[in-house]
């Protein structure tokens, strides 16, 4: 397993982190914590969870710390705040403030059975609370020993400049990762926010790198995504007839190079300026090993450029 540095962080992530979106809601307990162990066996000692992931009500964090238990000094814990774990609404007014802070931290500590949290990041930026009370607030936990490191999520290039400077000026420690959606598919990013990201030495934390499963090589045109799977339920989130003509292009590479849709997406986004880790979800154990497989092999430049060719046509020159 390949490991990076984060920001400008003593933490070193896998390539590959587990995402832990689908426990408690896509993915029962038992199973669950069978593939948090699968992959803490295999090399990938990073969970990321959140009070609203596993059908909300922290059923993911109550998860992730029934699995880790006797195992806690092996694992980076990375959680979130700002959304409400009993609604699952994307943000709340007041999710940035000293005092919702300080309440959030304490509940998803429990729910994790921990003393301290690796990677405590803001879920949503919360437009009404300054950053600068958001970030003291946090300086507190970092203090204290509840939380080693903080992180955004979601952010856009201005709220990571803002952010950046203030914690610059005021001394106190700034966000070191940005986790924001980014595949071969969704290169929004970029444009701004790359640049962005570099400039305060912030890692990215890439989510939906496989499209919640269209990337997998599971789905096309004529097979649709398994029920009860997110693909299904979030189908017109994540499938087009432009994708599945994008999709088709790189099966095509793919057949030449030896490689299949699913570790050509993975390799690929691994590769990319500023990315730590990838944020992948898994179901099962065999499916965990099948993502750490996958992500796993040295893709080369030139093939990295070929596949931006397919997807971009000429705005890849």
């Amino acid at each position: 397993m390949k490991f990076r540095k984060l920001g400008n962080s003593d933490l070193e992530l896998p390539i590959i982190t587990l995402g832990a979106l689908n426990f408690g809601f896509f993915c029962d307990e038992e199973k669950s914590i069978e593939t948090i162990k699968a992959a803490v066996d295999n090399g990938v000692n990073c969970i990321d969870t959140a009070p609203t992931y596993g059908g909300m009500k922290g059923n993911s964090e109550t998860i992730t710390g029934k699995a880790i238990k006797g195992i806690r000094d092996k694992v980076i814990i990375a959680t979130k705040f700002g959304t409400d774990p009993a609604t699952g609404r994307s943000s709340i007014k007041g999710g940035g403030t000293k005092k919702y802070i300080i309440g959030a931290v304490e509940e998803s500590l429990e729910r994790l059975n921990t003393d301290y949290i690796d990677l405590y990041q803001m879920h949503f930026p919360d437009a009404e609370t300054p950053i600068d009370e958001t970030l003291r607030a946090l300086e507190e936990l970092i203090s204290s020993g509840k939380v080693r490191h903080i992180g955004a999520s979601n952010f856009a290039s201005w709220q990571i400049s803002e952010s950046g400077w203030t914690s610059l000026t005021n001394e106190l420690n700034q966000f070191v990762s940005l986790q924001t959606r980014y595949s071969v598919l969704t290169r929004d990013i970029e444009k701004e926010i790359l640049p962005v990201c570099a400039k305060h030495d912030v890692s990215l934390l890439p989510y939906f790198p496989l499209e919640s499963g269209l990337l997998t090589g599971k789905v096309t045109r004529e097979k649709e995504a398994p029920k009860g799977s997110r693909l299904a339920l979030w189908k017109g989130a994540f499938t087009s007839e432009e994708k599945f003509d994008i999709i088709d292009k790189l099966n095509g590479f793919g057949s030449e190079i030896g490689r299949n849709l699913l570790e050509m997406s993975l390799a690929w986004v691994a590769n990319r300026s500023q990315v730590a880790s990838v944020l992948v979800g898994a179901t099962s154990p065999e499916q965990m090993v099948q993502n750490i497989e996958a992500i796993s092999w040295d893709i080369s430049e030139e093939e990295i450029q070929a596949i931006d060719s397919l997807v971009l046509g000429d705005e890849s020159s």
